[in-house]
């Protein structure tokens, strides 16, 4: 991919890695409400791409499609920072939903089926998936998560370096753990969809048509098992 004087050839890049941009665009696009749109990520992740073209230094092989991956995540990351891509409105039902898990699973003693999380919101089942299906799995941790207030936040207890970085926390080794324990302990359809996602990297059309269901039902079992597993974090 050089041209005849051994410059590199940036446009053939561009058109070899684009498939790579769109794959990222699409994974992450499952952890997104439905208000983001796809192909705001991809032209976010081709400013990625042409940033590791420009800045990678190696041999172009494997080692630089991993590179651009992180440059292509770190750019649609950045993007969606600036717009802020989760509404307050949708953050506060979805901790309404984590509430309501937390004192079901208290009374219960096992985890709350989606019938009586609903009737707990004391609302219909159908506004329970709207719920979900909005806020597509939302955030496994939240920057609220990270702020000071006057009660001491599960994070604080779980990471000991108060100046770390919240990407730093979210690698920490203790918070690994439970995260990998609270995963073990999710309905047996959530934990498939959690695995499949995130180990086999599959996206919602292909996860749907192994489990029988539709991708908006991918979905909506996305955003509980998300909701159960910061319920699980807080409890920590």
């Amino acid at each position: 991919m050089y041209t005849t004087s051994g410059i590199i050839d940036k446009e053939q890049f561009v058109v070899e890695f684009a498939p790579l941009v769109k794959r990222i665009a699409h994974h992450m696009m499952m952890k997104l409400p439905a208000s983001v749109e796809v192909d705001d990520l991809i032209q976010a992740g081709m400013i990625g791409l042409l940033d590791a073209i420009n800045r990678y230094e190696g041999a172009y092989g494997r080692q630089f499609e991993s590179y651009a991956a992180q440059r292509i995540r770190g750019s649609i990351l950045d993007e969606l920072r600036e717009s802020d891509w989760l509404p307050r409105s949708l953050r506060k039902k979805m901790r309404q939903i984590e509430v309501a898990m937390r004192s079901l699973e208290q009374k219960l003693g096992c985890p709350p089926t989606e019938q009586e999380i609903a009737k707990e919101l004391n609302i219909s089942l159908e506004e329970y998936h709207g719920a979900l299906q909005d806020a597509r799995g939302g955030q496994l941790i939240y920057y609220e998560d990270f702020q000071n207030d006057d009660e001491d936040h599960f994070l604080d207890r779980l990471c000991s370096d108060s100046g770390n970085e919240p990407l730093e926390i979210l690698v920490d080794k203790n918070l690994r753990q439970l995260l990998v324990s609270a995963i073990d302990k999710l309905p047996t359809r959530e934990k498939e969809v959690m695995g499949m996602h995130y180990e086999q990297e599959m996206n919602l059309r292909e996860i749907g048509e192994v489990l029988g269901v539709s991708e908006s039902r991918v979905c909506q079992i996305h955003s509980q098992a998300i909701a159960r597993l910061r319920t699980k974090l807080r409890n920590q």
